[in-house]
């Protein structure tokens, strides 16, 4: 182990540099022996960046708050069966999707994986250290609701959620939205529109949705903000709970 004089660690502590100061401790003499003064530091620095690289990660997930935080792209169950394209999934992990701006649109049976394949996507995106946030859809009325009672309340809520770089909206349209609720849904999108992902997981097909909005200006100016930029994806009919309960 390298020896590190007490005031050395308190200056790396001082500084933040947790990661490295535990990176020193933790080198092996008998595996160093005979390396240049760069080279160990180059181990040190690897070991240090990996740890640091780790925590962020594991920060952006927790503050994700995803509804299935273990979900993986990379591991699906039944991609045949339900008719999903692995190679449309494995183009959405690489998250070169927002890059481009792009939204996703799962859409399927109650029970086909929607929920499951949105924090798939977004814990996808935080591995890539990108921002990512989950909300279902009567939460975010909620919150609105909520915000419209405060001081500078909807401002705030606009700036927070156009922010993220990956914003999951789950149980999209479940409810008709209000008045109130389609002219934030118009403004949030407007802010999001070519500059940020959102991933809608909904059970109602495309055909559907102008009329679950009003069917009237709103409903056109929402959905011309998320149909010409959107990777949509079938979930199927599949009833992944079932599966995963008979499998228990």
């Amino acid at each position: 182990m390298t020896s590190i004089d007490t005031e050395t660690k308190r200056k790396l502590r001082e500084m933040g540099a947790v990661a490295l100061l535990e990176a020193l401790e933790s080198q092996d003499e008998d595996l160093t022996m005979g390396m240049s003064f760069d080279e160990r530091l180059r181990l040190v620095v690897d070991e240090a960046h990996s740890v640091f690289n780790h925590a962020k990660i594991e920060g952006l997930i927790r503050r994700a708050g995803l509804r299935y935080p273990a979900a993986d792209l990379r591991q699906l169950d039944k991609v045949d069966e339900r008719g999903l394209d692995q190679n449309v999934i494995a183009q959405l992990g690489t998250c070169s999707f927002i890059d481009r701006g792009q939204n996703v649109v799962f859409q399927g049976f109650t029970g086909s994986g929607k929920s499951y394949l949105g924090c798939a996507l977004a814990k996808r995106a935080c591995q890539h250290r990108i921002r990512a946030h989950y909300i279902r859809m009567p939460d975010l009325e909620e919150a609105w609701a909520q915000a419209l009672d405060k001081p500078m309340g909807t401002t705030k809520f606009l700036k927070k959620y156009a922010a993220f770089s990956v914003l999951v909206i789950d149980e999209w349209l479940l409810d008709h939205p209000d008045e109130s609720m389609r002219s934030m849904l118009l403004e949030l999108l407007e802010r999001r529109y070519d500059c940020a992902s959102t991933v809608f997981c909904t059970q109602y097909a495309k055909k559907d949705w102008h009329q679950r909005l009003g069917s009237g200006v709103h409903a056109d100016a929402i959905m011309d903000r998320i149909v010409h930029n959107t990777v949509w994806v079938e979930t199927g009919s599949h009833n992944m709970r079932e599966h995963a309960a008979l499998n228990q």
